[in-house]
């Protein structure tokens, strides 16, 4: 029904692109980005895509305008060189936690961000971990949302001889069923971290630990680490009740400003994530271990590509 698998990326992600590009054994197409002196971005592809299969892989981390407008600008380029379906491939989706009015007088930008992919002539869209369910009504067109609980479930599984009775935390109420998944794959117990958030920034207060977590090795997951604050003061209250070493598990890294410094200082054995946003080497602390999403992503769209079931992959 489509010709080849064509990929194309924008500028956010190119490690992860080029990992994706070598799992599938196609390269990735030719194209110009330039940001000229007045902040508009131009895009100009070296090669038609008429009929083409084209996936489009970019991550919508900081600087999130910029990215988000390349995955746009370039979606739109593809579809008026008639491509024949693009797929939008955004391991992390910019504005997710924008996703319902629970105060008056606010948007709702994930659905707006949803909007604008359909409009700019994407036809299917693949992301990873959204951070609540219901973003996934917010489109019109179909996609697969992706979690890379396998990944990082299955590192922890083989780890799972040399823990100390381990138990897994959820970083919030809300990251329950996750991390019920979590604990299920590692045959462990769970505590949660009860949390509120009061104001209309990133801050939140952990209030308590609602579980068992004395003398045992503590795995504390959550989806993402936006600035630590959350995450510092779940490894504090852990730690006050008695935990043994403690492992953090994220699939997100967006590491905002102080994430990095707050990181550094926290008693944590182990930090481990994905490459869903890609990491500097100043952010890239000692006692992190990043694990590749490139084989998860590759896949599906080889099986998107073919019309397979992406469900098989994962026993569903």
């Amino acid at each position: 029904m489509y010709g080849d698998i064509k990929l194309f990326s924008g500028t956010a992600c190119p490690d992860l692109a080029a990992d994706i590009a070598r799992y599938l054994g196609v390269p990735l197409g030719g194209r110009d980005i330039v940001k000229f002196p007045n902040e508009n971005i131009f895009v100009r592809l070296h090669s038609s895509v008429r009929g083409q299969d084209v996936y489009v892989i970019q991550t919508t981390s900081a600087p999130v305008s910029d990215n988000l407008l390349e995955l746009l600008i370039t979606i739109q380029t593809l579809k008026l060189d008639s491509a024949a379906r693009i797929t939008a491939v955004v391991p992390y989706l910019a504005y997710a936690r924008s996703d319902k009015k629970d105060q008056p007088r606010v948007p709702i930008t994930a659905r707006l961000v949803a909007d604008m992919i359909e409009v700019a002539g994407a036809d299917r869209y693949i992301t990873l971990d959204l951070h609540a369910g219901q973003i996934q009504g917010f489109f019109s067109i179909p996609g697969d949302v992706l979690t890379a609980f396998h990944i990082l479930s299955a590192y922890f599984v083989e780890k799972r001889p040399e823990l100390i009775n381990p138990v897994i935390v959820t970083a919030d109420l809300g990251f329950a069923k996750k991390g019920r998944n979590f604990a299920a794959r590692l045959g462990t117990g769970m505590a949660f971290i009860e949390k509120r958030r009061s104001a209309n920034d990133a801050k939140a207060q952990a209030m308590t630990v609602i579980g068992d977590v004395r003398d045992r090795d503590v795995i504390i997951v959550d989806d993402e680490v936006d600035t630590g604050g959350s995450v510092a003061q779940a490894v504090q209250i852990v730690k006050e009740h008695g935990a043994r070493d403690v492992y953090l598990s994220f699939v997100h890294p967006v590491f905002s400003h102080p994430a990095v410094e707050r990181l550094r200082v926290l008693p944590i054995r182990e930090i481990v994530t994905t490459d869903s946003v890609p990491i500097p080497p100043a952010k890239r602390l000692p006692n992190l271990r990043v694990l590749s999403v490139s084989s998860i992503l590759g896949e599906v769209i080889r099986r998107a590509h073919e019309g397979r079931s992406v469900g098989e992959m994962f026993n569903e």
